[in-house]
């Protein structure tokens, strides 16, 4: 039978919902500069292979970008309070992301 208080979930959703909140908003700020530093990188390369002074091979350059990693739960328990904070902390990040 599973032991679950709904006290402690609700503090878990809650305190990881704020987490993700606050990583969603820094988040979306740190992408937008990302973004700038990555543009204007590949505005670099593209200069500097139209004069000839490099070559970039762009397919080994996006290669490692896409990766994927497996995670399974084993316990009933340890996955309804991981949900909680998971659920939390997604529904606070997207908060925050959408905020910033």
């Amino acid at each position: 039978m599973l032991d679950l208080d709904p006290a402690t979930l609700g503090l878990e959703f809650g305190a990881s919902a704020l987490v993700g909140g606050l990583i969603g908003y820094a988040a979306k700020k740190i992408a937008k500069l990302l973004a700038i530093v990555v543009g204007v990188e590949l505005m670099a390369f593209r200069f500097l292979e139209s004069e000839g002074i490099v070559t970039v091979d762009y397919e080994r350059l996006t290669a490692g970008l896409l990766s994927s990693g497996n995670r399974t739960g084993s316990w009933l328990e340890s996955a309804v309070s991981t949900l909680s904070i998971g659920v939390g902390f997604t529904s606070g990040f997207l908060i925050g992301y959408k905020r910033g």
